[in-house]
């Protein structure tokens, strides 16, 4: 029998009394712990004892539990007189990057470890601690995580989570020390070794306490990862949250795409719904208990489809973990006496329905001091071949290689350094092969897999969950991934030439008016909204509605006019996770539409209403049953016409409530409504009436309603048009076709189509000499400005209020402008 079962047999009877805990030598319960202790109990403990002490009376629930104590570590490793063997077994590594040295060595420390004596005092001590633990839970065996924390864990500069082993669902006395003894040893994993090595830490300078948690029943519910930022732009202003069914090691392990939400932290704390994304996994697999089966503890199984197609967090949870996470980042925030952005496992409990807070670590990308003074920028310099997977974005670079696909972190023979690699998915044994890598992309993962957390850390750009990667591309094809667009990553075929500039913004001149942007893609709005920009000049809706809605909203509405099965059965499947499907088009919509307003809040962010044409609309699943073919679109049923009229006027109500939902609901104020394509004073009027029907008023609760400038009758009459409105947004494009009588998409007539002509350029210094006699905004959303320089001092000197240029151009024009 084996010593631990020998002293199970002499505890049984031991209770844990106040004079008995006083007594203990190697225990400190949470409670009892805080961060000024993390030479004794590592990182990871004293940040759960933090929180227990300290945040429980804001709401903060922590599972209970103890600490193992480095001393333990050290009184184990003496007991057994490891010392001097752990040292010879060094000697024999003299190069971390020999990677069969490497796993010989971190073996045979870890054989030494596991295959040592437990001291009887210590074992004692821990069975004496769980038998308590089980009572607080009136438990006769608690299920338990024993999770490693080494005392260099968790530091500003270093984060070494993932480097040591956890253990879920440990059951009984002998189940949890053999769990603690493989816990010692894997601070000897090769991975932990290398990383050590690297940091700069000395092997004998770091210990391992080990923490003993009650687990939180998850594998019944949901778990996951939060993160007090967004962790790819470093956005502060937002609670990351990735979310899936079970345990949450199936999000660390990139076994799932989960579901992802983003909640913005300025309107959360002042009481309002603030969730401006829900981005559904697939959640195809958990991980749960596995009963009875003493040596697979926790297990892979299905998850139904039904539960795949509805996110795992309602709404009111995502807010709650949200402000929890703030709550976390504030005190250690307080703390540290600078912002510290924080990494915070949660799982709720599948028989309390409650969420518990598992972990909470700084997160340390972002965390670091960052320079603000400049901004790395990067822009392909040709437009792509082929477009070969898409995926989640890391990182913000661009870089060009061959592919290498690998199956087995052992084949990192095959990997040179700036491959691509190309695998299904990595875990912490996959370091070494990555730090090869020009580029990493994988079949599986969402954004806080391990490939995604691994890449941040070495800077390198990757693309995860992008499915059928390992059988679409080929081994020795050279591709361009492009992380530069967003949280959407681009795999493209070939090399394509692209330049990295770094900005120095101070250099940046100042111009006499507001310059704004112009924005599509609410993916990309985190990432912008650190151009040096006054906000928004122009959020277009049409992105979300094609991208994210895919579905004309008649047919959500009339469904019944739909005859095409095969139709009925994707708009089904698109919006499974809603039973009202109307509601799901306001979503998606609120939610585009709120990134984007969040992204640059308290700026102004100009939202377009829809300007579809109808032949665009006719391109949505379902539109050829409710759009007319027109011969001209373009100057047909399209803007402010549709919005009042018959065919239509349902369907804005959609957009209408989604904008109200972004200003209500999230309480993001900041958005101001433009429509397009006005074309007479009666239609105007008209406009505005409908909003108002469905509960947008102009200046209720401070909403602005501003007016697109792209028709002449909109500069002939701007006196008029100014009764109506609070401003206009002159549309170059569309002012110069109808001025000039140019269809600007003809190729042929290409040449005549210029908005520096005579005609054009009276009507824009009309438009702006109106707005400015009636104390009206006014602005320009057209590529005319940063295209033409002369342009844009013609603008300036007329008095305009704003120039808004698409996102590309900004750096270029002010550049333009310092010369």
């Amino acid at each position: 029998m084996r010593y631990a079962s020998l002293v199970l047999l002499s505890i049984v009877t031991i209770q844990l009394n106040a004079g008995d805990r006083a007594n203990m030598k190697f225990i400190r319960w949470f409670e009892q712990i805080s961060m000024r202790d993390v030479p004794e109990v590592g990182g990871k403990n004293a940040s759960l004892g933090e929180m227990i002490s300290t945040l429980s009376h804001e709401g903060i629930t922590v599972p209970q539990g103890f600490a193992v104590t480095a001393d333990a570590y050290w009184h184990f490793i003496d007991h057994n007189k490891l010392r001097e063997p752990i040292k010879k077994a060094f000697e024999q590594l003299s190069d971390i990057t020999n990677l069969e040295a490497l796993k010989k060595t971190g073996n045979a420390v870890r054989k030494l470890i596991v295959q040592g004596e437990m001291p009887k005092d210590l074992c004692d001590e821990i069975i004496a601690a769980y038998h308590e633990l089980s009572k607080r839970y009136q438990q006769e065996n608690a299920d338990v995580a024993v999770r490693s924390s080494a005392t260099a864990e968790d530091l500003p500069t270093a984060s070494f989570a993932g480097q040591q082993e956890t253990f879920l669902n440990v059951c009984g006395d002998d189940a949890l020390l053999q769990a603690y003894k493989k816990d010692l040893a894997s601070l000897f994993t090769d991975r932990s070794i290398a990383y050590r090595t690297e940091k700069g830490f000395d092997h004998f300078e770091v210990a391992l306490s080990v923490g003993v948690q009650k687990m939180v029943r998850s594998d019944k519910a949901c778990a996951g990862v939060a993160f007090s930022l967004d962790t790819e732009s470093g956005f502060k202003d937002v609670v990351m949250i990735d979310a899936s069914y079970g345990l949450g090691e199936a999000i660390v392990q990139g076994i799932v795409i989960p579901d992802e939400f983003l909640v913005f932290k300025p309107t959360l704390k002042e009481g309002y719904s603030a969730i401006i994304k829900k981005q559904l996994g697939d959640k195809k697999i958990k991980i749960v208990y596995n009963e009875g089966d003493p040596d697979e503890l926790v297990h892979e199984v299905p998850v139904p489809t039904e539960d795949q197609l509805k996110f795992c967090l309602t709404d009111e949870e995502v807010c709650e973990l949200a402000q929890m996470v703030m709550t976390i980042e504030a005190h250690y925030s307080e703390k540290k006496g600078a912002w510290c952005p924080m990494d915070v496992e949660w799982g709720k409990d599948g028989d309390d329905g409650k969420l518990y807070i598992l972990q909470a670590r700084p997160e340390t990308i972002h965390g670091q001091e960052q320079n603000t003074h400049f901004m790395t920028h990067y822009k392909l310099l040709a437009t792509p071949k082929k477009v070969l997977l898409t995926g989640e974005s890391i990182g913000k670079q661009i870089v060009s290689g061959v592919v290498r696909v690998i199956e087995s972190a052992a084949q990192i023979d095959q990997v040179a350094h700036g491959d691509i690699l190309v695998t299904d998915m990595t875990d912490p044994d996959w370091v070494p092969i990555m730090k090869r890598a020009g580029g990493i992309i994988t079949n599986r993962g969402g954004r806080t897999c391990h490939a995604a957390i691994v890449s941040r850390e070495l800077g390198i750009p990757a693309i995860v969950g992008a499915e059928d990667a390992t059988s679409m591309l080929k081994d020795g094809a050279i591709v361009t991934i492009d992380c530069s667009q967003g949280n959407k990553g681009f795999v493209y075929e070939g090399e394509v030439p692209f330049e990295e500039e770094v900005i120095e913004l101070k250099k940046l001149p100042e111009i006499p008016v507001k310059l704004m942007v112009n924005i599509a893609d609410p993916d990309r709005a985190l990432h912008l909204s650190s151009l040096p920009v006054s906000g928004v000049g122009l959020a277009r809706i049409e992105f979300i509605i094609t991208n994210a809605i895919k579905i004309h909203p008649m047919a959500l509405l009339h469904p019944e006019k739909i005859t095409d099965k095969k139709i009925k059965q994707e708009i089904e499947r698109i919006t499974a996770a809603y039973d009202d499907k109307k509601q799901f088009f306001i979503d998606q919509l609120a939610l585009g539409i709120g990134r984007i307003a969040a992204a640059f809040y308290p700026r102004e962010v100009i939202v377009r209403l829809s300007d579809f044409k109808s032949n665009e609309y006719r391109n949505l699943i379902g539109g050829k049953y409710f759009e007319p073919v027109e011969e001209n679109p373009m100057i047909g049923f399209r803007g402010a016409s549709r919005y009042y009229n018959e065919r239509y006027r349902e369907a804005f109500a959609f957009e209408c409530a989604a904008v109200k939902k972004v200003r209500d609901e999230m309480g993001l104020t900041n958005v101001t409504v433009m429509i397009p394509f006005v074309r007479t004073l009666e239609e105007g009027k008209l406009v505005l009436e409908e909003m108002a029907r469905n509960g947008l008023k102009k200046g209720e609760n401070g909403l602005r309603v501003i007016m697109m400038c792209e028709i002449p009758s909109n500069a002939v009459l701007v006196d008029e048009f100014s009764k109506f409105f609070d401003g206009f947004s002159i549309g170059s494009n569309d002012l110069t076709q109808l001025t000039l009588g140019v269809d600007r998409d003809s190729e042929i007539l290409a040449s005549e189509f210029d908005e520096r002509d005579p005609a054009v350029k009276k009507l824009i210094a009309q438009a702006i000499a109106g707005a400015r006699r009636h104390h009206k905004y006014s602005g320009i959303c057209g590529q005319a400005p940063s295209d033409y320089p002369e342009f844009a001092q013609f603008l300036i000197d007329q008095g305009i209020e704003s120039i808004s240029l698409n996102p590309d151009s900004v750096i270029p024009f002010l550049q333009a402008r310092a010369k």
